[in-house]
């Protein structure tokens, strides 16, 4: 874990595809994408469960995604600018190691308020890792190959999410959904000591110089008035809304009638997310032969497709668009999420975390606010809202980026 090696970063590439360095940094962030993203997201698979344990609504219930989602969001820059003077991995050492020991309390809150605390700091504390991962990649890994790799990277946190929801789903049936964040909190555990164990360590960071306020201002400055970064946030902040608030409220749809499912069955619609672990990966390659911007249109075009199937009372329908839509949404996702490193030739950090920031603000504004939109109108206001939402992405997207296969 320590920052330099006898290599100079100035005659060393990178850790080039089919390597070992290669393979042991896609291990080691897969593995901090499965304890950041199973934690982040631990209730979501019993939040009908929780409702009525604690006698609260459904939108009170995804409080406890939202605060966590918020928590992380409002910290990813403050993490970036730790991460430019301690190192990549010492920060995210630290925020995975915060995070784990909040959410083996989660299951001992006595009370809603103080639940929604710990969820909030739990979230503030994983803020060290999605954007400083991204950092990471860049320097570490041979540019010609980072696209890729952030693509892999992707797809391991598709992973996580999935492993923390299939925990949690099983356990929350047979034993409440405090044994369920327990469950959760205890692969993230285990998880986390796997990533320390195998990240590998930097050959290429250097501490940046300290900035000052005004300095770090300016970054970000220049980064948000960049139209073409400005774009990539604007897509992570609907987008991203979107797909959290579909994963939110379809478990309740499927609790009721016409479906009437059981907690257990409900929790298997996370397998969805194994579209999104091929299709990140999938689109990462596609990006050399189409570029980026039309992959990224199209991963929009399939979400959107998927969602409109979700509107047919059939559960076959339901599923398979549940599936197609997941596929398009982390198509999209990795490639705009690499796209910010490769855009920004300085302060990457920041760039990175200006897009969790936007891509996790998304998650819990309209995470949140698609359980009002549910519980007003019903499943179709849901989903023609987020439809809505990712035609409105593809038209910035289309309009910024347009002339060119914005391959760079």
């Amino acid at each position: 874990m320590t920052n330099t090696a006898a290599a100079s970063p100035h005659t060393w590439d990178g850790h080039a595809k089919g390597s070992s360095g290669y393979r042991r940094v896609l291990a080691a962030l897969a593995l901090a994408g499965v304890a950041t993203f199973a934690q982040l997201y631990s209730t979501q698979a019993v939040l009908p469960l929780m409702a009525a344990d604690l006698h609260i609504s459904a939108a009170d219930a995804a409080l406890s995604i939202s605060l966590a989602t918020i928590g992380l969001a409002v910290t990813v820059l403050p993490w970036s600018f730790v991460a430019d003077r301690i190192g990549r991995v010492r920060a995210m050492a630290f925020g995975i190691g915060a995070a784990t020991v909040l959410g083996l309390l989660v299951p001992l809150a006595p009370t809603v308020p103080v639940l929604l605390g710990l969820r909030a700091l739990e979230g503030m504390a994983l803020g060290g890792i999605p954007a400083i991962a991204i950092a990471y990649l860049n320097e570490e890994v041979t540019k010609i190959h980072t696209a890729l790799a952030a693509g892999s990277y992707v797809a391991g946190t598709t992973l996580g999410g999935l492993a923390g929801r299939l925990v949690a789903g099983p356990v929350g049936e047979a034993w409440g959904w405090r044994a369920a964040a327990l469950a959760v909190s205890v692969l993230a555990t285990v998880s986390a000591i796997l990533f320390l164990v195998l990240v590998p360590k930097q050959r290429r960071f250097r501490p940046a110089p300290v900035q000052g306020f005004q300095g770090a201002l300016r970054t970000l400055r220049g980064h948000a008035l960049n139209p073409r970064l400005f774009s990539l946030y604007l897509q992570a902040f609907l987008l991203m809304g979107g797909f959290v608030a579909v994963y939110n409220y379809l478990g309740f749809r499927l609790h009721a009638e016409p479906f009437g499912l059981p907690a257990t069955l409900v929790s298997l619609i996370f397998l969805a997310y194994l579209s999104g672990t091929v299709s990140s990966r999938w689109a990462a390659g596609l990006t050399t032969r189409f570029g980026r911007r039309n992959v990224l249109l199209a991963g929009i075009a399939i979400m959107s497709a998927g969602l409109a199937f979700t509107l047919l009372e059939n559960l076959a329908a339901t599923l398979a668009g549940l599936v197609v839509f997941t596929g398009g949404f982390f198509a999209a996702h990795s490639v705009g999420s690499g796209w910010t490193g490769a855009i920004a030739t300085t302060g990457r950090a920041q760039a990175a975390s200006l897009y969790n920031l936007s891509y996790y603000l998304g998650s819990s504004v309209i995470g949140w606010a698609g359980g009002l939109a549910f519980q007003a109108f019903g499943w179709p206001a849901l989903a023609l809202g987020v439809i809505a939402l990712g035609l409105t992405t593809a038209a910035v997207t289309a309009a910024i980026h347009g002339g060119s296969r914005a391959t760079g």
